[in-house]
């Protein structure tokens, strides 16, 4: 959960029932190959792998090839209704995966938009809204949108999942205030998702004080994607250890490094 200020010790990441090590999510979309995605997920040391419901043609459960390719004794799968363009669709697909026996847990998608893959935020709270009742610990990928933040957390969800860009774009975190406020006002974890690109995105991310990252698309298009996903658990984990130690003010002045008071030689 977020805090208002930084405390030096770290505990595990929990989110709703469940507690990770591990503050880096990673999607399974768009890899080359399943080698390649599989030799991220290693080198990643995450936890949690995001996969598209979309993936899993339900009238065959035989056909679940996405799945077979997880080690699901090792990661816990997080399903999503990525491509659900309104709220019944999103609610519909989730429904089948928990029929399916892929649980409770669910990445809530709602984006009508295919050009930018903004996410609806009326699609999403009402959404949000009826799985949470129905008994689903819903994770919701939303805009930057403080306001709408507090009304996912106050219809239950167990985190908030503001983008820092548009999916896929690698531009960083371009909306870095309103994230800011999200956090400080969240009683829910924070996780940033969408738009990171390098690991110094997921560490300023994480120096805002964000509880994890989700990251797809640097990982598996990166010439090395193994690489890739090791180098942004790195900004993770340095972005993280950077809040938890409390970053000094940004000044708009300098101040010196060494005192000037009681310096040999110095003028009286």
């Amino acid at each position: 959960m977020s805090s208002s200020a930084p405390s030096h010790a770290d505990a595990p990441l929990v989110i709703g029932s469940r507690t990770f090590q591990s503050r880096l999510m990673l999607g399974t979309g768009k890899y080359r190959s399943n080698q390649d995605m599989k030799d991220a997920l290693a080198a990643s040391g995450t936890g949690i792998v995001t996969v598209a419901l979309r993936r899993i043609d339900f009238d065959d459960p035989a056909s679940r090839s996405i799945l077979e390719d997880i080690d699901t004794s090792r990661y816990t799968i997080l399903p999503n209704t990525a491509g659900c363009q309104t709220a019944e669709e999103a609610i519909r697909i989730a429904r089948m995966a928990k029929a399916m026996g892929l649980g409770d847990w669910v990445k809530l998608e709602v984006i009508p938009d295919a050009r930018y893959l903004l996410p609806d935020p009326v699609g999403t709270l009402e959404a949000a809204r009826i799985l949470v009742a129905e008994g689903f610990e819903v994770l919701p990928y939303m805009p930057a949108d403080p306001v709408l933040a507090r009304h996912l957390e106050a219809v239950g969800c167990v985190t908030v999942m503001p983008l820092g860009s548009p999916i896929g774009s690698g531009q960083g975190i371009v909306n870095k205030e309103a994230i800011r406020i999200i956090i400080e006002q969240a009683g829910v974890p924070v996780v940033v998702d969408a738009g990171i690109g390098v690991p110094s995105d997921a560490a300023q991310a994480m120096e805002l004080g964000a509880d994890a990252c989700l990251v797809n698309t640097a990982v598996a298009l990166a010439q090395d994607p193994a690489m890739m996903a090791e180098a942004i658990a790195g900004g993770v984990s340095a972005g993280r250890k950077a809040w938890l130690a409390g970053r000094i003010p940004v000044l708009p002045y300098a101040s010196a490094s060494s005192p000037l008071t009681g310096i040999v030689g110095a003028a009286r």
